[in-house]
């Protein structure tokens, strides 16, 4: 059955007929047949090899995976390289101070020397990857027929395909000094590809506007249009004397890469091609509707807590600058999907989701009732996803508050650490009680308790009696309330004994005990519903095998492609497809952080001195929408033209589509994207570092 999968998943890519030209994220090895021609219907005006070749530079030798979390692309041949600001958010909150506060000021390195080393960032090359299914499929097959008669089948059948997942890792490190390889999986197990990375790990800050411009509009504009943020920020990437990675030291080097992309000033016109290459993370487009409900109710739980917890944070932070820089990171992960599942609520009610999902299973079971065979393998799988469901999912609820609660809780999470930490408890203390406030913690535990008390159903029964705590006794008989309590609590000769009876450890326990009983249940049921997603989607891939179909994100490097385009949210609504600096001035409100304009904005602005970054009407643009099919990962991805030349960055998606997680709306999905024109205008005008532009290569 797998044979037949692997064919019509390469019949798709190849032979399809009614690809649509904008939705999808392509495996970049996979980029020819009908995906290459629709590329060139779009208006590509390059070749396939010139986008991923393993025997020459190539596009995707300019793009990499950003801090494991995000993309980058290489701008000049010295390893300069630019992401969004959100993206490079956490570096730079790590490197500010009070005193120097580059969040809230920018920062702009005038030398190589005042480039800043960011300890733990690394950035990740893509070397090669390629189909090793049916290598792992003629494994199993000998080893089915090998072992036929054998009771401990199924076992044997696992074992010997990680051996050969193993033996051909290792055959490709032998080949690939310096790099990772791994084997991942695609369309829920049933294709499987090599992929061989390089990591660097000695990536330094240049530079990044501040946050009243790179962050302009914040939580409120977040997911909206039109947007006006300047998203960017800039590394470099060094490398030892001979360009291989290695750990941060005076004598490195900046990395001097295979391909850097030339930065286009052209700009961007209705209808132009568009198309982003980047590492999507996670996508769910070939679930059910039981899952997708379930995904939903889980969703409100995390809504739920988080929209607490981030009171009690932005409240503390809004009337102390210290602790605004050290909750400023924290406070951004979390609002973002708290925003974004908002979103995807009221995006599967607009949009009926889940019925048109219902709708596409009803038609699934009409095509395996076609014949026996499939009606007898295919068919019940979905009753296998529902029993899946019915068993994880109340377990998975409470697991959610507990760790979206008590889990969040930063005493507790320091004690985890610290007892699973080992050699390492020095260091992880040294860098937790940098970005640490006692008395918000103190808050948020109080907050979080209450929360999760009033919501639970009491399932799982909390070891400790949580209702009656005093959480202010807590944190002052624990040691991981201030730092100087648990270094000499390190630096005692029983602390090992000191960390058990801690309050805090207890609690940890107490939690961890918790989550454990309540991941019995989700496994049962996550183990039902591996085995019969796989089968679905096998169903799938062989009941669509016309259509081009691509694998759902899973953080491997993609690309997409379609056109520069507006939209109409509603109606007697259009959507222009550019913003310019002129909305940035109108948004402007001195007195809500969120739109603060800097006063040499204004002065640029009123100037209207922008060269060759205005428009031909001598608007100076700001971002621009594309109907490019992104998702969390792509943040930071290059915008590429159809010489394959930069015109922006990626950063964000529409409110309206905000299920495009799950399925994509051609004619609402938008992706929104960082003009460059708009972030050289700000490096060279505004953080006066057009030395910088100097090492790239500029096209009009």
């Amino acid at each position: 059955m797998t044979k037949k999968i692997i064919c019509a998943f390469m019949a798709m890519t190849l032979c399809a007929s009614s690809a649509i030209a904008d939705e999808g994220m392509w495996l970049l090895p996979l980029l020819h047949g009908t995906v290459y021609k629709n590329m060139k219907s779009a208006g590509l005006k390059i070749s396939a090899e010139d986008i991923y070749s393993i025997n020459n530079s190539s596009i995707k030798d300019a793009v990499v995976q950003f801090g494991g979390g995000c993309t980058g692309e290489v701008i000049s041949d010295e390893g300069l390289l630019i992401t969004n600001h959100h993206c490079g958010y956490s570096s730079i909150q790590k490197l500010s101070t009070v005193e120097d506060n580059y969040l809230e000021n920018g920062y702009w390195a005038m030398s190589r020397k005042e480039e800043l080393p960011v300890e733990g960032l690394t950035v990740t090359f893509l070397k090669r990857m390629y189909d090793v299914t049916a290598d792992l499929d003629k494994t199993e097959a000998k080893a089915r027929k090998e072992h036929k008669k054998d009771k401990d089948l199924e076992n044997i059948v696992i074992q010997e395909r990680i051996k050969r997942k193993t033996e051909l890792i290792k055959s490709a490190e032998e080949t690939n000094p310096n790099c990772k390889v791994y084997v991942e999986s695609f369309f829920n197990e049933n294709v499987y590809y090599l992929i061989i990375t390089k990591t660097y790990k000695d990536i330094r800050f240049v530079g990044a506007p501040p946050s009243s411009i790179g962050k302009f509009g914040a939580d409120t504009d977040n997911w909206m249009w039109p947007r006006h943020t300047c998203d960017f920020s800039m590394f470099r990437i060094y490398a030892d004397k001979n360009g291989e990675p290695a750990e941060y030291s005076a004598e490195n080097v900046p990395y001097t890469p295979q391909k850097h992309l030339k930065i286009s000033l052209a700009g961007v016109q209705e209808g132009d091609y568009s198309m982003i290459i980047g590492f999507p993370g996670r996508t769910t487009r070939h679930r059910t509707s039981v899952e997708l409900a379930e995904q939903l109710e889980v969703n409100d739980i995390r809504i739920a807590a988080r929209t607490v917890r981030q009171n009690v944070l932005l409240e503390d932070m809004l009337a102390d600058p210290a602790i605004k820089i050290k909750y400023a990171s924290k406070y951004s992960s979390s609002s973002n999907g708290w925003k974004k599942w908002q979103g995807m609520k009221l995006a599967f009610q607009n949009l009926d989701i889940i019925n048109r999902t219902k709708a596409e299973e009803a038609d699934f079971i009409s095509w395996c009732k076609e014949d026996p065979e499939k009606r007898g393998v295919y068919q019940p799988s979905l009753d296998s996803l529902k029993a899946g469901i019915a068993t994880e999912k109340e377990s998975l609820k409470e697991y959610t508050l507990l760790t979206e609660t008590i889990g969040r809780i930063e005493i507790i999470q320091l004690a985890g650490s610290i007892i699973n930490g080992g050699e390492d408890a020095r260091k992880i203390a040294e860098s937790y009680f940098k970005d640490y406030s006692l008395e918000t913690d103190k808050k948020v535990a109080k907050a979080m308790i209450a929360h999760y008390l009033e919501n639970t159903s009491g399932k799982y029964p909390f070891p400790v009696d949580i209702e009656n705590l005093d959480i202010e006794e807590i944190f002052a008989g624990s040691i991981f309330s201030e730092k100087e309590k648990l270094e000499a609590a390190l630096a005692s000769e029983n602390f090992k004994e000191t960390i058990e009876n801690d309050p805090a450890t207890k609690l940890y326990q107490a939690l961890k005990e918790t989550v454990k009983e309540t991941r019995k249940e989700i496994n049962k049921g996550s183990s039902t519903l591996s085995d019969a997603r796989k089968l679905y989607t096998a169903g799938q891939l062989k009941w669509k095998k016309t259509e081009a179909m691509y694998p759902d994100a899973n953080f491997t490097m993609r690309l997409t492609y379609g056109n520069v385009k507006s939209y109409s949210p509603k109606d007697a609504i259009i959507y222009n497809y550019y913003s310019t600096l002129k909305g940035v001035m109108e948004k402007e409100d001195p007195d809500n952080w969120e739109f603060v304009v800097p006063e040499k904005l204004k002065e640029i602005y009123e100037a209207g001195n922008f060269g060759d970054y205005a428009m031909a009407n001598g608007e100076m643009p700001a971002c621009f929408l594309s109907n490019n099919d992104i998702t969390g990962g792509n943040s930071g991805s290059p915008v590429l033209n159809a010489k394959g030349e930069l015109l922006g960055l990626a950063f964000d998606g529409n409110w309206e589509a905000m299920s495009g997680d799950v399925m994509f709306e051609p004619e609402l999905q938008r992706c929104i994207n960082v003009d460059i024109r708009y972030v050289m205008l700000i490096i060279d005008k505004f953080g006066g570092a057009g030395y910088l532009l100097d090492e790239m290569e500029i096209v009009k």
